[in-house]
């Protein structure tokens, strides 16, 4: 019996508040929405850090002819003797240097052509001004100090570079996005919360008869705020699984497909896929129900005395 009242008391507040109810649930998907785009960013920085960093190099570009500026250019181009020096340097470098590659100048002119055969400046560079190079892979990436410590100013070393510190600006720029994600959240979470505190007052208001009567009848305060919080908790969820919805959307059929093998990415990044939103939902969710739970107790103690 009890059971059946408080159902019906449920649903009877669901129907006479239709519209504050949809309030509730349309800022909980939008506030759980930002959170859980929050979170899947910041899993994107970490997973596109470790696909990364495992694919990057280090370039030791060699003297050209036109390479006068650098210290160790004096002589001009890399001679053969300097070009071999170099690479035993990096081979007594190992373990720490894992795999090293030589290009010649006529190979990165040939890659050059290829990547800029529609570029009308393509016939003012030659096979001489191409720098022949070593790209070398290393085990631990951040260890590339050595490296430099030991190859820069070599004769026929021009310059050294590392992707890493390109990236590092990349993956700034994507942590600084996610945690703006992060902070709309919190504050999307502050109106949910401002918006929830509201709509449980003016519900418990416009319900003051009924709840008077149930105080008369020495029902419990759990019995009397239980329909109101159940309301509440409802809405929230509903909110949370939209907000999950909306998201397993973004990522499964916008972001994967953009950038599939059969679009425009391949495998040029490792991307977060459905198992990822899978393992956010349980936290938009729970805290959904949680928060929901916390912010109607607290109201419907401030209002409805008991």
């Amino acid at each position: 019996m009890r059971l059946r009242f408080m159902l019906g008391e449920v649903g009877g507040g669901l129907r006479r508040n239709m519209s504050m109810i949809i309030s509730v649930v349309l800022v909980t998907m939008v506030s759980m929405f930002f959170l859980g785009l929050g979170l899947l960013a910041q899993k994107q920085v970490t997973m596109a850090k470790g696909y990364w960093y495992d694919k990057v190099e280090v370039s030791i570009f060699m003297c050209t002819k036109d390479s006068s500026a650098a210290a160790s250019c004096v002589d001009g181009a890399v001679t053969p003797a300097q070009r071999d020096q170099v690479k035993r340097d990096l081979e007594s470098m190992k373990p720490l240097v894992e795999e090293i590659h030589y290009e010649s100048a006529a190979q990165a002119y040939e890659r050059f052509k290829q990547q800029f055969k529609n570029s009308p400046y393509l016939s003012d560079v030659g096979p001489d001004s191409m720098p022949a190079s070593f790209r070398v892979k290393l085990s631990d990436p951040s260890r590339y100090a050595e490296v430099v410590a030991a190859i820069d100013g070599s004769p026929g070393v021009e310059a050294i570079t590392d992707q890493r510190k390109v990236l590092d600006t990349f993956f700034k720029l994507l942590g600084v996005l996610s945690v703006a994600a992060v902070g709309l959240a919190a504050l999307m979470v502050l109106c949910s919360i401002l918006l929830i505190s509201t709509t449980v007052r003016q519900v418990a208001f416009s319900r003051r008869r009924e709840v008077e009567i149930m105080r008369l009848v020495g029902a419990s305060a759990t019995t009397i705020y239980l329909p109101f919080i159940i309301e509440v908790v409802l809405a929230a969820l509903v909110g949370a699984v939209l907000a999950g919805v909306a998201l397993w959307l973004l990522v499964v059929k916008g972001v994967a497909d953009l950038f599939s093998a059969e679009g425009r990415g391949g495998d040029v990044i490792a991307l977060i896929g459905a198992d990822e939103v899978w393992q956010v939902l349980p936290w938009l969710v729970g805290g959904a129900v949680v928060l929901s739970i916390l912010v109607s107790w607290l109201s419907l103690r401030r209002v409805v005395r008991v």
